[in-house]
């Protein structure tokens, strides 16, 4: 079964009297365990097809089923709940809380869910193995570099063991070797531990990582190629 099936997917917007169509009909399927890189120029409506994939916003028609289930048919509340758990976000700024450690950001999302950090103390061990900042667990972001920062984000992006990791230009923000590191660091997530990674990119490079590029513009698919 897909991972993610979209059918018939439209997105417009209201500005002031006018609609204007973000995406138009766009009709694909992401297998499990696959590493997709969503690319296009700037305003071709990516990140806007990001955030309906994860459920962060509703489509103005058609759907978007999550391992055979209709987001149009789900409550709030179920949705919240399978972001947290099912899937994990990646963004360009990393969004870290400055004044905590590495450790208690990558837990904050356990401590969000009143659930009890130290059940999940081995995970966390194996996460930070897993990105390479075992030995940095006490430091605050501003000790930390940009390409560290991200490496956190993505730690946390990983701690409920979700099954697929959305990342919105999660390269943006950093110099090509902080760059590099970040993409093969996905790269191994998605080869060693089989998750499924959609990532939104305008670089080429980034998007190579991929086992499939997407390629949109002016909100639909002007090419779909699989590269791996």
């Amino acid at each position: 079964m897909a991972a993610i099936e979209v059918n018939h997917l439209y997105k417009s917007f209201k500005m002031g009297i006018e609609s204007v169509e973000v995406l138009k009909n766009l009709n694909f399927s992401i297998d499990k365990g696959e590493f997709l890189s969503i690319m296009g120029p700037s305003g071709c409506g990516k990140s806007t097809l990001l955030y309906l994939l994860g459920g962060l916003d509703n489509p103005t028609s058609g759907h978007v089923l999550l391992d055979g289930k209709d987001y149009a048919n789900m409550k709030e509340k179920e949705k919240s709940k399978m972001r947290r758990t099912e899937m994990g976000f990646v963004f360009q700024f990393y969004n870290l809380v400055p004044n905590l450690n590495v450790e208690d950001n990558i837990l904050l999302p356990i401590l969000l869910d009143g659930k009890k950090p130290k059940v999940y103390e081995n995970e966390l061990k194996k996460i930070l193995d897993v990105i390479g900042m075992s030995s940095r667990q006490k430091h605050t972001p501003r000790e930390l570099s940009g390409g560290q920062q991200q490496k956190v984000a993505i730690a946390r992006a990983l701690l409920f063991n979700p099954e697929i990791i959305f990342a919105d230009e999660p390269i943006g923000n950093l110099d090509s070797k902080s760059g590099t590191e970040i993409m093969k660091l996905f790269k191994t997530i998605n080869s060693e531990y089989g998750k499924t990674i959609i990532q939104v990119t305008h670089s080429k490079e980034a998007a190579s990582y991929g086992s499939r590029v997407l390629n949109l513009k002016d909100g639909e698919i002007v090419k779909d190629v699989f590269t791996a």
